[in-house]
């Protein structure tokens, strides 16, 4: 009988849980929504988290197949929001609500940080904005100093549930860790995060390989559930869990998610340095890096600006492409990768037909995605061999066509990428594979491939450059 793995996925607005076979088949799923608040993207409650996760594995556990053997169940994994962070105190206990990731009001402490740590790293990361967990603990110390001196230890959002499950709460990951401070080359906390920021040494946790098994599920909960043998294993951040889904886990893999933005991560054999903070590098399982970036460009603008009927535009489309407009649907001020511009807005020709207008706006995000990859290997040195994509901007056929053709790379479009699919397969590197890389060739699967045409492909290269152009017309770059 196979071996299967169980991934949870805590996010913004729920919590998904999934029972994946080691040849990578959906045995079961279930998800909880939390309750949420105005306040919900600043602070949300750790004990909720709890009570709805546990609701999800009630439910996942309760709808299995009774010739699924649990004691098959080898391991638990999980994934949660990159940057959000927990003070606990005594008995591992939270102080405070969980800060999210989302939460703006440690920007000025962020730019401290950020001016901390350039002065003393040379060759990492030093983006400490907003959204990252180490400008979030500087802010709350100073914010909350009686609540601070009874800290014990911060913990991640994925590590507070390792904790729930397992009862270990002084283990963290490479991904969770890089935003908190941590130096992924020197395998080491800085010590200017103690010298220049109001924080404690004993507060950090230990870092360890995402995948690594880090103990058993408690007495009570094995009990609950009926998984004797499952190991839990170290967490891990959404964003690095969709790309292990997506199977983009080799050197030369690149993995395009296109939701309500385009979210680009991948692997190299070495780290990738931007001053500029386009991009940032995760220390990758088997010891690679996992670069990557996020720009404000996606397919938000498909709903918002043509509505649900996708079938016709995307059949009207195809009747079009190429188009040899410029358009660019940017639905917000600025742009942050793949390049850095506050003031950047995005733009179309007036007096389009509907199809017409489709067609260049999945054109100018294909665009906007080779510039983003063009950058990668400026400053890696290292070409893309492919991309795998995933997102509700990886179901149109004739978008799929058009990125392929502007990029120049074959596209592999992913059959199953959700966080909780890759917590699975991290769950699955260590406690029964031996490499992430073996997980993910074992348990992800190519749904189709699209190849270049190369006459397609030399007409978009000549709008793909007219494009760059009229950035450069405007000062965007």
């Amino acid at each position: 009988m196979e071996k299967s793995f169980i991934g949870i996925d805590l996010g913004t607005q729920g919590v998904r849980a999934a029972l994946v076979s080691e040849s990578g088949k959906v045995l079961a799923e279930a998800v909880r929504g939390f309750v949420l608040t105005a306040a919900s993207r600043q602070e949300q409650s750790p004990e909720e988290w709890i009570l709805k996760t546990f609701e999800v594995l009630d439910e996942l556990m309760q709808s299995l197949r009774q010739d699924i053997d649990r004691d098959h169940i080898v391991a638990i994994g999980v994934d949660s929001t990159s940057g959000t962070v927990i003070p606990l105190g005594k008995g591992s206990k939270p102080l405070h609500p969980a800060l999210m990731y989302s939460d703006p009001r440690s920007a000025a402490i962020g730019r401290e940080c950020t001016a901390v740590a350039e002065r003393f790293v040379s060759d990492g990361y030093t983006g400490f904005g907003a959204s990252s967990g180490l400008a979030k603990m500087v802010w709350f110390v100073r914010t909350y100093p009686e609540k601070a001196a009874a800290i014990r230890k911060w913990v991640h959002a994925a590590d507070y549930l390792v904790g729930q499950l397992s009862g270990v709460y002084d283990v963290t990951d490479y991904t969770n860790a890089l935003k908190s401070g941590y130096d992924v080359s020197a395998h080491h906390w800085p010590a200017y995060l103690t010298t220049h920021l109001p924080l404690q040494k004993d507060w950090f946790q230990q870092v360890v390989p995402s995948g690594t098994p880090i103990g058993c599920l408690t007495d009570e909960l094995a009990s609950r559930w009926g998984l004797h043998q499952a190991q839990v294993i170290v967490g891990m951040t959404d964003g690095c869990a969709s790309q292990v889904a997506s199977g983009a886990v080799k050197p030369g893999d690149w993995n395009t998610t296109i939701g309500t933005t385009l979210v680009i991560k991948g692997v190299t054999t070495r780290a990738i340095n931007d001053p500029a903070g386009r991009l940032y590098s995760h220390r990758h399982p088997d010891g690679y890096w996992m670069p990557g970036g996020a720009s404000n460009t996606g397919a938000d603008w498909v709903s918002t600006d043509f509505g649900t009927d996708l079938q016709r535009l995307n059949e009207e489309a195809a009747l079009r492409i190429p188009t040899g407009l410029l358009a660019w649907p940017l639905k917000q001020t600025g742009e942050r990768f793949p390049f850095i511009a506050p003031d950047a807005r995005g733009f179309i020709p007036k007096g389009l037909a509907d199809g017409e207008r489709f067609a260049a706006s999945m054109e100018g995000v294909a665009y906007i995605e080779r510039l983003a990859y063009e950058l990668i290997e400026q400053l890696s040195g290292e070409r893309p061999a492919a991309v795998y994509t995933a997102g509700g901007g990886s179901n149109s056929d004739v978008w799929l066509t058009i990125r392929s053709n502007v990029l120049h790379l074959p596209i592999y479009k992913c059959k199953e990428a959700s966080g909780a699919v890759g917590a699975a397969i991290a769950a699955a590197s260590k406690a029964h594979f031996t490499s992430i890389a073996e997980a993910a060739d074992r348990m992800t699967a190519i749904e189709r491939s699209i190849e270049p045409d190369p006459e397609l492909a030399k007409v978009y290269e000549l709008n793909y450059h007219r494009f760059v152009d009229e950035l450069k017309k405007r000062k965007y770059i």
